[in-house]
């Protein structure tokens, strides 16, 4: 089962359990998914649809450092329960370490020497990690590699 009928699945399940935060957080992804397929007028795939899940997650975890900074502690009660609800539609995490070796094969197979040729190496890799790793840390181990 692909991860979009996953979504709509444990959407009408979280409604049949009056659970008001599953229903928030999966309506609120739903509708992210539904704006990218109407702007591009294609139905997405799995990766992209991990993708906009991996850009919620990150959402979410922004709004807790700038609620903790402001003293909200309700917001940030709620977004980590919204969190809870979207890790379970995400892939388990790759470790440093296997990110490193992934990366490392990708160089490899991409002929890449230095650092003008991360462009190359990331648009190898980031569909092999497919929402296991954030863009940000996929980045930061490429460049510390091709840096030496």
């Amino acid at each position: 089962m692909d991860t979009k009928t996953q979504l709509n699945n444990a959407m009408k399940e979280a409604m049949r359990a009056k659970d008001k935060v599953a229903k928030r957080t999966l309506t609120m992804v739903r509708a992210a998914i539904q704006q990218r397929e109407k702007d591009h007028r294609e139905e997405l795939d799995d990766s992209a649809v991990l993708a906009i899940l991996q850009k919620e997650l990150k959402s979410r975890e922004e709004t807790i450092a700038e609620a903790k900074k402001a003293g909200r502690d309700d917001l940030v009660a709620d977004t980590e329960e919204e969190i809870v609800v979207l890790k379970k539609y995400l892939p388990e995490a790759m470790s440093a370490k296997e990110l490193r070796t992934l990366a490392s094969q990708v160089i490899a197979e991409v002929e890449a020497s230095t650092i003008r040729d991360m462009g190359k190496v990331m648009k190898v890799i980031v569909p092999r990690v497919a929402g296991r790793a954030s863009g940000g840390d996929i980045s930061n181990a490429v460049k510390e590699l091709l840096l030496g």
